[in-house]
């Protein structure tokens, strides 16, 4: 099951949010050969094309390290308001599935921009 976080973007800036991943009894979860993936959506229900994608790398799989990041171009395009968003992990098992976990989801606040 994901955790819930509401996250606060500042509207024409850059944002990012580092992630450290553990399993359920704890220890860290080895993200070698997994992918993270995140979005950002006006609600649930928005086309998919209307999303904001985020730039995410895994700096460290061993220890489980994920960065989320938004350029302030891509903030500048979101209005001010509430969004919704989730990140997920994905990987192929040993028997060639595709794996996909939601880890995280909440709401996103765009504080707006005075400085323009």
């Amino acid at each position: 099951m994901a955790q819930y976080e509401d996250i606060t973007v500042d509207q024409g800036t850059d944002f990012a949010m580092e992630l450290q991943l553990g399993e359920d009894d704890g220890s860290i979860k080895d993200l070698t050969n997994h992918t993270v993936s995140a979005k950002i959506k006006k609600t649930y229900n928005s086309p998919s094309n209307e999303a904001t994608i985020f730039t995410s790398i895994i700096g460290d799989a061993a220890n489980g390290i994920a960065t989320l990041s938004l350029s302030n171009s891509q903030t500048e395009i979101l209005k001010a308001g509430r969004y919704v968003y989730d990140v997920e992990l994905s990987f192929v098992d040993s028997g060639g599935n595709t794996i996909i976990e939601r880890l995280l989801e909440g709401k996103v606040t765009v504080t707006p921009s005075v400085t323009r």
